[in-house]
Formats: structure tokens, C-alpha cells, sequence
């Protein structure tokens, strides 16, 4: 009998594991509802850090996990403290996220919405080398499905606490966001590549695909670090202007319910 702790995606633990999740934010939303933008800052920030402190300790249980080093070794050479820190697509919103929110900026919130959320989730769907088929109550499992779960529920709760509203006008600033944060970490890896610190750093994929299918795809038609991921706002653009558009249209929709009924009580003090 297979044992049910293993988790893989769309597996029954996998479902449970969300389930605890969305419920989290629920309540979490539930709380907050009547709280002042400061309190809803604090408790975003707060959760950020205590998932930065957690990240940390999943990080010491995998550099003493050995099944992990070795399925780990011919890919990235295995563990590295330097190669697992918070820089990577999904993490680094754990750095951002509480600088976006308590200095309110607007398009660092627009990044960790757009691509925390995004990112996150598609590592939960489509987890890497050593974290898919295995018991959820493995160290390096809960550190891994922890993180990204909890990054994708601050990304939300930027949203839903109401800190930040997509709007199109943002979006061009957006991609500006997301180039200077991808460059930063580019250099980052040149540098510890160039160390020799750790000579397969490769933060937010900026020197190399790593066999991603798509990724592969881009660096095929551009062989240049860093540049090749340009072809990437091919599909982020359209993803972050179809996201945008229903909430442009769920404000529209409560625009025309307010205004009817504005409309329906000048009404009745008019009969009156």
C-alpha cells in the first residue's frame, strides 16, 4: 500500500497540503478584514520573516541531507550555501516582500504579485530534483512545499488585504521591476561564478536553461546569458494584462452596481 505522506502533484497529500494553505489565507483574510492598511503591513511583513527564518532552517537540514547532495551532484555540483540562497525567482519575494509592503512600492508589490505567485506555484506543481514523490514529513520536503506555499499566500494577501489593485498603467513599470531585479541576480552569479565560490550559480536561470523545455527554447534562438530570458516577457506580458483585466472588470462591474444604486436612492428622496 502506498504510503499516503508521499507527495506529488495533484496527489491526494498534495491536496490536503493546499487545502491547509488556502485555509490559512482564509482565515488569515477573515482576521484582517477590518484591520488598518498598518496592521495588514506588519502581519505581511511579520510572515515573510518568520518564512525567511524557516527557509533557513530547511537550508541546514538539506546541507546534511545526503540523498540529496548526491541526486543534486551532476546538476549543480550539490550543496552549496551559496547556490541556496534566497535569490531565485519564488524566494527572493521573502527579501522583497516586506520592503514592498511596509514602504508601500507600488511596483515591487506589482512584482511579488505577478511573479511571486506565479513562480511559486509552479514550483509546487512542478517541483525539482529530490522533492517530488517523497513523504511530505522529510525535512527537505516541508522546507520546500513550506516556503513556496507561504510565498504564494503573501503574494495573494498583497491583493487581498487590499495593499495593492492591478491596474495597466503599472504594468510597463512592472517589466522594469522584474529586468533590474533579473539583472541584479545576473550579476550575482558572475560573481560567484567568477570566485569560483560557487561555479554553477545560476539565480533566476540567467546563465543557463537547466533544462527547462521553454527555456531551452529561448536560448536556442538567443545563446546569450541573461539576454536569452527577454523572450520571457512574451508570456509574462500577456499573463500579467490578463490578470490585470479581471480585476478591471470586477471594478467596473462594482462601479455599475454603485451607481445604480446612487441612482435608485436619488430616486426615492426625489418621490418623496
Amino acid at each position: 500500500m502506498e504510503n499516503i505522506a508521499i507527495m506529488e502533484p495533484f496527489n491526494l497529500t498534495f491536496f490536503v497540503v493546499t487545502a491547509f494553505f488556502v485555509l490559512i489565507l482564509v482565515g488569515a483574510t477573515l482576521i484582517m478584514r477590518h484591520k488598518s492598511d498598518r496592521a495588514k503591513r506588519i502581519v505581511i511583513a511579520s510572515a515573510a520573516v518568520m518564512t525567511l527564518i524557516g527557509f533557513a532552517a530547511y537550508k541546514y537540514f538539506l546541507s546534511i541531507d545526503a540523498a540529496y547532495d548526491e541526486m543534486t551532484i551532476a546538476t549543480s555540483g550539490g550543496f552549496n550555501w551559496w547556490g541556496e540562497l534566497p535569490l531565485q525567482l519564488c524566494n527572493i519575494n521573502m527579501l522583497l516582500i516586506p520592503v514592498a509592503v511596509m514602504f508601500d512600492f507600488q511596483m515591487l508589490m506589482s512584482f511579488c504579485f505577478f511573479v511571486g505567485s506565479i513562480c511559486a506555484t509552479l514550483a509546487i506543481v512542478m517541483p525539482g530534483v529530490g522533492f517530488d514523490h517523497y513523504s511530505i514529513f522529510l525535512p527537505r520536503m516541508l522546507g520546500y512545499f513550506g516556503t513556496h506555499y507561504m510565498i504564494v499566500i503573501m503574494a495573494l494577501a498583497i491583493v487581498i488585504f487590499g495593499l495593492y489593485r492591478p491596474k495597466f498603467k503599472d504594468l510597463p513599470k512592472t517589466c522594469i521591476v522584474i529586468t533590474a531585479v533579473s539583472l541584479f541576480t545576473f550579476i550575482i552569479n558572475l560573481i560567484l561564478i567568477y570566485t569560483g565560490l560557487h561555479p554553477k550559480a545560476n539565480y533566476f536561470y540567467s546563465i543557463d536553461p537547466v533544462g527547462n523545455p521553454l527555456l531551452e527554447l529561448f536560448h536556442k534562438l538567443i545563446p546569450i546569458p541573461f539576454l536569452y530570458l527577454l523572450p520571457s516577457f512574451l508570456i509574462l506580458v500577456p499573463y500579467m494584462a490578463l490578470v490585470t483585466f479581471g480585476f478591471w472588470l470586477a471594478d467596473r462591474k462594482k462601479s455599475a452596481v454603485s451607481d445604480t444604486k446612487s441612482g435608485d436612492q436619488l430616486s426615492k428622496k426625489g418621490e418623496e
